[in-house]
């Protein structure tokens, strides 16, 4: 499943680090003066010096809401005599969408579902006892709310050896997410990467969760770990990288509804 997804999920899978390599390598250069947006082939896309943009793939760029493409002109109209990747988070998230969306389109649900056969809200620590709480009060009541929208129960894993979830797990999900179009799936599949959780992303794109709330619900370990221990820089800058990810998945899915 990885090796179908490898391309779909570029900035998904390793963002920071694709974000960093552009860094070293030589920017292209910001070659067009007014950036606007208009109606294309059915949607709305970025016009540079009124023509609309493709992505690296060669394919044209269009989304099914206006808000999003105002944005997305945003990102290229903030660039100034480079056009940075790493600075433009939904433009990234939209070209991967819009090149690989249809083709990849039930590979990307599948591994949503696959996700929630292994979910990191389902394994537990047993020790520290501070930490066991943590978990139970956030990560236990994420499962809880999600257990009790969608009927559907759980196996709590103490450790880190993993156990198969109830087959009728990852068949709700499915049902759940199969309605969704390519910007739902691909957002929601981001969220999943960056939280470990499709619990999370699908409660968040379904409204069970708010944005917030699964940023707290995700950084559960790692918080507790920098409270005792110090913050990690290099940890604390793909933090805030993946945060970058994490908001434009969450403002395209309001922005498209998740096609339904």
């Amino acid at each position: 499943m990885r090796e179908i997804l490898e391309d779909a999920e570029a900035h998904i899978e390793d963002g920071y680090g694709r974000a960093q390599k552009h860094q070293k390598q030589q920017l292209a250069k910001r070659f067009y003066k007014q950036v606007s947006v208009g109606a294309v082939e059915g949607g709305f896309g970025v016009l540079l010096d009124g023509r609309s943009i493709k992505s690296p793939g060669k394919t044209l760029v269009k989304v099914p809401s206006q808000r999003l493409a105002t944005l997305l002109a945003a990102e290229w109209d903030a660039q100034e005599k480079e056009i940075d990747p790493a600075t433009m988070p939904l433009t990234r998230l939209v070209n991967t969408t819009v090149e690989k969306g249809e083709e990849t389109l039930d590979a990307v649900k599948a591994e949503i579902v696959k996700f929630a056969g292994n979910d990191l809200l389902t394994y537990r620590a047993d020790t520290p006892q501070e930490l066991v709480d943590l978990q139970s009060k956030h990560w236990g009541g994420a499962l809880d709310a999600f257990t009790r929208r969608y009927d559907v129960s759980f196996n709590v894993i103490t450790g880190v050896i993993h156990q198969d979830q109830p087959p009728e797990v990852q068949a709700r999900v499915g049902e759940i997410i199969a309605p969704y179009g390519v910007f739902g799936a691909f957002c929601t599949m981001l969220i999943t990467s960056i939280t470990g959780s499709a619990i999370l992303s699908v409660g968040l794109a379904e409204g069970l969760f708010s944005a917030s709330e699964v940023l707290k619900i995700a950084y559960v370990d790692e918080d507790y770990q920098a409270s005792h221990w110090g913050e990690d820089a290099e940890a604390m800058r793909m933090r805030a990288f993946k945060r970058q990810d994490f908001d434009a998945a969450v403002k395209v899915l309001e922005l498209v509804e998740r096609e339904l």
